[in-house]
């Protein structure tokens, strides 16, 4: 379980774009205490700010205590922009989240409101207050990203949405690639690009760069196209 609880909001638009947030990154346990307006979660404003997360205002609930919103929780992490003298340890996301994600608690996220953040006494009530590493000449974020940035690293520490990774075509073997490789220099003999007399580096360069590139099966043929055209085109060109 996951839940985002925003205490005292009193913007309806940064509600809408909270549910917003919540959306992109799977999540849609939103809760509010004590919001400015009764209504805040049908308010015009909050409904468009939403952008097609309505489904999630729709499941969000207003509750009139910290308690209430933190039911069922067993793990609670403040969000702060300072550390506290006192009260839980402050850290990081992404130095916290993993290890709550594999111990697999049920977790609240907090939010205060937008004028004065969270008060102590409900600091005071979480296991870690999170703390998003900002510039320390300008550290105020908006409530809606606070949460954004809060859920997508709350996401990534679940293992994120990605699948495995494509299968990679398989590399082509030494074979097909020397057999190219005979294949232009012939090619660049025919152009007059390569001098066999004096051939210098230039093939093993070649070996070099296409052991790089680690071309696939397809590539291979395509590149003997090019120099089959390369010496039909130089065979054409003669005299």
């Amino acid at each position: 379980m996951t839940r985002f609880v925003l205490i005292q909001p009193s913007h309806a638009g940064n509600v809408g774009a909270a549910a917003r947030a919540l959306k992109v990154m799977g999540f849609d346990d939103l809760v509010l205490v004590n919001p400015r307006w009764e209504d805040v979660l049908t308010r015009d404003e909050t409904v468009e700010r939403a952008s097609g997360a309505v489904d999630v205002l729709q499941k969000a609930r207003a509750v009139a205590t910290l308690a209430e919103a933190l039911e069922g929780v067993t793990h609670v992490c403040a969000t702060v922009m300072t550390a506290r003298d006192f009260g839980p340890p402050t850290v990081a996301p992404r130095e916290h989240l993993p290890a709550v994600a594999s111990a697999g608690h049920r977790v609240a996220f907090l939010f205060g409101s937008e004028r004065y953040g969270m008060r102590n006494e409900d600091v005071y009530r979480c296991h870690a207050a999170l703390r998003i590493p900002v510039s320390p000449d300008y550290g105020s974020l908006n409530l809606a990203a606070a949460i954004q940035v809060i859920a997508y690293e709350w996401r990534l520490a679940l293992g994120g949405f990605d699948g495995p990774p494509p299968a990679q075509a398989a590399a082509a073997d030494a074979a097909a690639v020397a057999g190219m490789l005979q294949h232009w220099e012939d090619a660049l003999v025919a152009i007059g690009f390569l001098d066999p007399a004096a051939p210098k580096k230039l093939m093993p360069r070649l070996n070099q760069l296409f052991n790089r590139a680690q071309p696939t099966p397809e590539e291979i043929h395509i590149l003997r196209g090019v120099a089959k055209a390369m010496a039909e085109a130089a065979k054409k060109a003669k005299p």
